[in-house]
């Protein structure tokens, strides 16, 4: 197998309605030493005619569609080992790259790195509003060494809960535990922290990506993934210490009752959650708390978090977005979200 610099990486999923949108802003950038592999997971939409039209047109695809759907963490390890480049960019199948970001990709690698991260932007779903500019905070970028890696880990790994971000050396991520997070829906953040953890890192602080916010699979699934898989998978690594995991997520971010009003607010916490998750509860008031949250009326809640947001935290602007997409959304936060753009 000829090993060529670079392949970006993608794990798709009913994603016909977005895919071209993002093979067109990938595709018109690559040079050669540069493959693009996919991976369907057994998409029951259009996606394999959309993926057709585009094999006839560029070689330097290669497009695997799965008999079945194995899960995005299984579909993002198969991609990987289907490349052949020296390193493999986990891309997303609906955000976009800016023009020039492979480029740049590229000459961030001629340094030897095991991990680099890129930056990004958040826009709104049709990507008419930008509501984050950058989701780090950087003004040039910044490397990590060998003795660095409990640093990286607390200022990076809630940035790489989002994989687009992630490049990743083929040869340590073929040679890691990956089975092990599997259903975890961060296999790449459990390869990259395990232990040991990577080093020789590199972060790119101008954003590449354009990331289409409030589109994810998972956004059903979304109190269950914030509030419990995503701080077990953090709070799972040995190699760092809590202060390090606290910088990140707390253990228990559902303690947090501003959160819990907020996930009802938006409609992703209800009765149905709290049986599910609180009502064995051994504690009387945690059981009460988390009780009185679930049956309070939605749109009250949302009211006042979208008042929240615009009268005491102006820079909220993707809580203001979440809020105004829920069906529990008022007519203040609809309102409110007309100013997103000032």
């Amino acid at each position: 197998m000829t090993t060529l610099k670079l392949s970006i990486c993608i794990a798709t999923y009913n994603r016909g309605k977005f895919i071209s949108q993002t093979l067109d802003s990938i595709i018109e950038q690559m040079p050669p030493g540069v493959e693009l592999v996919i991976v369907d997971g057994a998409s029951p939409d259009n996606t394999s005619e959309v993926m057709a039209e585009y094999l006839t047109r560029y070689p330097a695809i290669r497009y695997y569609r799965e008999q079945e759907n194995s899960g995005i963490d299984r579909d993002y390890d198969k991609a990987v080992g289907y490349a052949s480049g020296e390193y493999c960019w986990l891309m997303t199948d609906d955000d976009l790259l800016h023009p020039g970001a492979v480029g740049r990709v590229l000459e961030a690698l001629n340094e030897e790195v095991e991990l680099l991260v890129v930056n990004s932007e958040v826009r709104n779903t049709d990507l008419s509003v930008v509501l984050e500019p950058s989701r780090i905070n950087l003004i040039q970028d910044k490397k990590y060494s060998l003795g660095e890696a409990e640093t990286a880990f607390s200022e990076l790994a809630n940035s790489l809960s989002f994989i687009g971000c992630a490049v990743v050396r083929r040869d340590l991520w073929m040679a890691r535990d990956r089975a092990s997070y599997y259903g975890t829906l961060f296999v790449h953040v459990g390869v990259i922290f395990q232990s040991p953890p990577m080093a020789r890192i590199k972060v790119i602080a101008q954003p590449q990506i354009i990331i289409r916010y409030g589109n994810a699979m998972w956004t059903a699934r979304g109190f269950e993934i914030w509030m419990f898989k995503w701080p077990q998978l953090i709070w799972s690594f040995p190699v760092f210490s809590d202060q390090a995991k606290a910088a990140v997520c707390p253990a228990e971010p559902w303690k947090n009752i501003k959160k819990l009003f907020l996930y009802r607010a938006i409609g992703g916490y209800s009765i149905e959650e709290y049986r599910r998750f609180f009502s064995g509860s051994a504690s009387v008031i945690s059981r009460l708390l988390t009780l009185v949250i679930a049956v309070l009326p939605a749109s009250l809640a949302n009211f006042f978090a979208s008042a929240y947001c615009v009268f005491l935290n102006r820079n909220a602007r993707v809580g203001l977005y979440d809020l105004s997409r829920s069906r529990n959304a008022t007519w203040a936060s609809r309102f409110l979200t007309r100013f997103l753009k000032t």
